[in-house]
């Protein structure tokens, strides 16, 4: 199978890369705009690898995206390209909404007619995968509620708003065009090669430089955590055997307080390394996020008994390999602190 990924230097997007070229003889198109958490470092060895062609571009270019479905003829389309951190998106939302909106719309546009022209067998075979959230559902209230996917969306931030758009265009597109779509909303994923600006990185980072970390409010919002490369299998389950124009919800049936999260990342921290650190004396509560929501919780009952998918790791071992990733690739991370790694851009 020949696949265009949007997004594969990010950090999803990079992990579905790297399982696709290591568990498959995939061929992969990878086109990502190498904004801020584009990161060509991320895809390790896969970006050397004959099956892997990387494009830099943006899929709100809607003559480059055309170009690269004609050129390549991919036989599916997984659209991971988003801007993601939800206090960039309320502290500018503009660039979420030409990102997440526009670009959405563009990719579909471009296709849909790249579709249409493809013969009937070719048209059995293509999908369109489309990425997304658990944001979009908003928060949950009562203790025992699970998103599933047939949950209202009620999205809090201009984050989860834009992603709960490109979700409602995709479904659209799908019943006005005969768009063979498939969607997932996923909860929070973790695991290597994760922007620092997002929790468990960021705090494994302040905790090594010896800052404090900072808790937004009581840091009793619980979450949902998806170790990443659980992620990307799901991902590629889904898009082989998935019923067009369904929607799977992908979790990892790991509920923890951010706050716990961080007290695990100390003893943990602490456990691989010859240092201590106390999360009494580290962590600092700070003002919360405007709109906070209070918890996510995905059921992914339909996931697994219909597609036969469950995650691999645990929240404990998943987060203790993530802490000892960083621990090991204090290149990777260092690149990035000090915006080395945007050097890297092509033609640069």
């Amino acid at each position: 199978m020949k696949v265009l990924i949007t997004g594969g230097a990010g950090f999803i997007g990079s992990a579905l890369v790297r399982y696709l070229l290591q568990e498959t003889q995939s061929e992969v198109i990878n086109l990502d705009k190498l904004t801020y958490a584009g990161n060509l470092h991320s895809l390790g060895t896969a970006i050397t690898s004959p099956r892997h062609t990387f494009i830099q571009g943006d899929i709100c270019d809607a003559e480059l995206v055309a170009s690269v479905l004609t050129t390549h003829k991919p036989d599916a389309v997984l659209h991971l390209a988003a801007e993601s951190h939800v206090d960039r998106s309320i502290d500018g939302a503009a660039d979420f909404i030409r990102t997440n909106v526009v670009g959405t719309f563009e990719l579909l546009e471009a296709a849909r007619h790249y579709f249409e022209k493809l013969d009937t067998e070719q048209q059995n075979h293509f999908r369109f995968l489309h990425v997304s959230t658990d944001e979009v559902f908003g928060d949950l209230t009562n203790p025992q509620e699970l998103f599933t996917e047939t949950t209202s969306y009620k999205p809090s931030s201009p984050y989860s708003a834009t992603k709960a758009s490109s979700d409602h265009l995709v479904r659209a597109w799908a019943r006005t065009y005969g768009l063979p779509v498939l969607l997932t909303n996923c909860s929070n994923n973790y695991g290597p090669y994760q922007f620092p600006e997002k929790l468990i990185p960021h705090m494994i980072l302040n905790a090594l430089k010896g800052k404090p970390l900072p808790v937004y409010g009581d840091g009793l919002q619980i979450r949902d955590w998806l170790y990443v490369d659980d992620h990307a299998r799901a991902l590629w389950r889904v898009l082989n055997t998935g019923t067009v124009g369904q929607t799977y919800n992908i979790g990892g049936h790991n509920e923890v307080a951010n706050i716990d999260v961080v007290r695990n990342l100390c003893s943990i921290l602490s456990e691989e390394t010859d240092s201590t650190y106390d999360a009494n004396n580290l962590i600092e509560f700070v003002k919360d996020r405007p709109g906070h929501d209070t918890r996510y919780a995905i059921d992914a009952t339909k996931i697994e008994k219909e597609l036969g998918w469950v995650p691999q790791e645990s929240f404990d071992t998943g987060l203790k390999k993530t802490v000892q990733w960083y621990l090991a690739n204090r290149k990777w991370w260092e690149q990035v602190l000090d915006g080395s790694y945007q050097l890297d851009r092509l033609g640069q």
